[in-house]
């Protein structure tokens, strides 16, 4: 009974996700703690253009991807970008190294129960790292951009 129970819920996570991660559509809400143990949601984001970004310390394309993550959050952070980090760790003291390594000087926030975590569920991850670029409404605009095509999009959003 308890497996049947944990299948029925985690269809259903997969269920919602999958309808609420489509471009065009808000994001879904994600209310996580920050380094500090504070909760920070990313709906009190709005009004900003935000990159929610899904990365792991364990993930070597993640760890490679966080530099230039750092370059652009230096180039647009003024002109009104935030990137909302979402490390799924299980291990605390992982992530805390991974950021404090790769410099990662944004909100980071950790739903540390690895691939089963709620923000898993909600965004439909299939493969980290994975992001959504949100507009100053919060609704999804691009997703899973790389180098230019995300500095292009970037713009284009701030411009609005």
């Amino acid at each position: 009974m308890k497996y049947l129970i944990l299948s029925l819920i985690l269809i259903s996570a997969f269920m919602t996700g999958d309808a609420q991660i489509k471009r065009g559509h808000s994001a879904p809400e994600i209310s996580l703690p920050d380094m500090t143990g504070k909760i920070v949601r990313l709906s009190d984001m709005k009004g900003k253009v935000v990159l929610v970004d899904f990365w792991a310390s364990w993930c070597p394309p993640c760890r490679k991807n966080n530099p230039h993550l750092v370059e652009v959050y230096h180039k647009y952070h003024e002109k009104g970008l935030e990137i909302y980090s979402v490390s799924i760790d299980d291990k605390d003291s992982a992530w805390r190294e991974a950021v404090q390594q790769d410099k990662l000087d944004w909100p980071q926030m950790i739903d540390n129960k690895g691939w089963y975590a709620p923000s898993v569920f909600a965004y439909d991850l299939q493969q980290i790292p994975a992001s959504f670029l949100l507009d100053k409404k919060g609704v999804i605009q691009k997703v899973d951009l790389e180098g230019d095509k995300l500095e292009s999009a970037i713009e284009a959003l701030l411009a609005n």
